[in-house]
């Protein structure tokens, strides 16, 4: 079994007033086939675990270990963690003018499997994946982002996750600006990752109006870069009915 593991994870980020603490010891174990949700107010730490799992160089770990199956993590550079499996939907994807969809997925396959798949198969894969997540076949050919609306980047992150096949994702705020029937489709894009290749996830959102479709196993809460109480996912029921003020003298 696939293990992710988080012990003990102390980061920072320099701004213009000097290293400001973000994550003060962050314990997070989430092994193959477990979704685990990461929920907290503004400002709590919830982008900054992902972008450190991630690799982001912005973010300085100064204490504390990410291993994926024993590997150091923080040891590989970001195509290496990509490589391993780890995958990051990122809350505000960017555009990458000049690359189109289909070059950039293929691309991203070939670096991650060592080897080009084979272009009639792979057609068929991306024509299906664009089905599911009802994106119109044409976007295919158009370059990555680029003029997509926010539902639009939403569904691209999602196809690439079901395309590269990672082994954990980290889904950061993906529910953000979509409507009921596109957080519908894009959460059973994430559903059938899940039963296809038994993805580890870290859904890390603000509202429970994602986690009807998504059924979390474990739910955590972080506040002031610790997180504070984890339970299953009647505590993101509680949440939505008291809020995160509760918390306020623990996290402190």
């Amino acid at each position: 079994m696939s293990t992710l593991e988080i012990r003990n994870l102390h980061v920072t980020i320099d701004t213009e007033q000097g290293p400001v603490d973000i994550l003060k010891g962050v314990d997070l174990t989430i092994n193959e086939g477990e979704t685990h949700a990461i929920m907290g107010p503004n400002g709590s730490g919830k982008s900054t675990l992902a972008y450190t799992i991630a690799g982001h160089p912005r973010y300085e770990v100064t204490e504390g270990t990410i291993t994926l199956d024993g590997d150091n993590v923080l040891d590989m550079a970001v195509d290496e963690r990509a490589r391993a499996g780890l995958f990051l939907a990122m809350q505000y994807p960017v555009e990458v003018p000049g690359v189109t969809v289909t070059n950039f997925l293929r691309t991203a396959k070939t670096a991650i499997d060592g080897k080009a798949p084979a272009l009639r198969e792979w057609v068929k894969d991306l024509r299906g994946a664009m089905d599911q997540l009802k994106m119109e076949q044409g976007f295919a050919d158009r370059n990555v982002n680029e003029g997509f609306s926010g539902g639009e980047k939403k569904r691209h992150e999602i196809m690439q996750l079901e395309l590269l096949k990672p082994r954990f994702a980290v889904l950061d705020e993906t529910d953000s600006g979509l409507d009921v029937d596109a957080l519908k489709v894009v959460a059973e894009g994430v559903n059938r990752a899940k039963e296809n290749t038994n993805l580890g996830t870290l859904l890390i959102t603000h509202y429970t109006r994602i986690l009807n479709y998504i059924r979390p196993d474990f739910v955590h809460v972080i506040v002031g870069g610790r997180i504070v109480e984890s339970g299953g996912p009647e505590l993101a029921e509680r949440l939505e009915a008291e809020g995160y003020d509760r918390y306020g003298a623990k996290a402190s």
